[in-house]
């Protein structure tokens, strides 16, 4: 799997197709945050993009392959193992950006009600919750389960959507628990919320390699 791993991030280094989801993640947070802002609820704003943007990644990760390659290391390492490969990769290198996006959020934020520090905790947490809502949304709108281009766009950019707004979603859930806390300044660690899109991830990547194996 490593060595999977290594290639699929080859890949995606080499395309440059990461370029458009993560500078406007950087122009997201940008504008959208200003400094000496509640940390809390800055944090709550950050990751919260960080559903689509990991959407996205796995969308780019699963289609940057040329047809030919991905025969050869479907045969090589099997469909599955593969299309996982692919997965945790996008799923990994948004991870790293919405670290740095915390990281710096919490540095340029107002500190005088919540500590810097377990509010950065908070604010990873939340972080891999809403890569892990983001990357099952990925991994059940493009191939092998929507293959149509505009079907999978369309499906993926509801489906963040929908991660971000409705009760009872893991993502949802982590960002308002950010938000809702800014004020009075307890600091929230949305564990449920995480356990959720743990099981959530893993019951749609679970889906999506096994379909890989009987669809392509």
């Amino acid at each position: 799997m490593s060595a999977l791993l290594r290639y699929q991030a080859a890949l995606l280094l080499r395309s440059q197709r990461w370029l458009a989801p993560f500078l406007l993640y950087a122009a997201f947070v940008g504008v959208g945050i200003q400094a000496g802002e509640p940390v809390l609820g800055a944090l709550g704003y950050a990751v919260a993009g960080l559903v689509p943007v990991a959407a996205w990644a796995v969308r780019i990760c699963l289609n940057q392959e040329p047809p030919a390659a991905r025969t050869v290391i479907a045969a090589a390492s099997g469909r599955a193992r593969a299309h996982l490969a692919a997965v945790l990769t996008a799923a990994g290198a948004t991870f790293l950006v919405g670290v740095t996006a915390v990281l710096a959020v919490t540095g340029m934020s107002d500190h005088r009600v919540v500590a810097p520090l377990p509010a950065a905790v908070a604010g990873i947490v939340g972080a891999t919750v809403c890569v892990l809502t983001g990357t099952a949304i990925g991994a059940l709108t493009t191939r092998p389960l929507i293959r149509a281009r505009g079907w999978s766009l369309t499906t993926l950019l509801l489906a963040s959507l929908l991660g971000l707004v409705t009760t009872g979603s893991p993502a949802a859930s982590a960002v308002s628990s950010l938000v809702a806390a800014s004020t009075p300044g307890a600091v929230p660690y949305p564990w449920p919320a995480l356990a959720g899109a743990v099981a959530l991830t893993a019951a749609a990547v679970t889906l999506a390699c096994k379909a890989t194996a009987w669809r392509e």
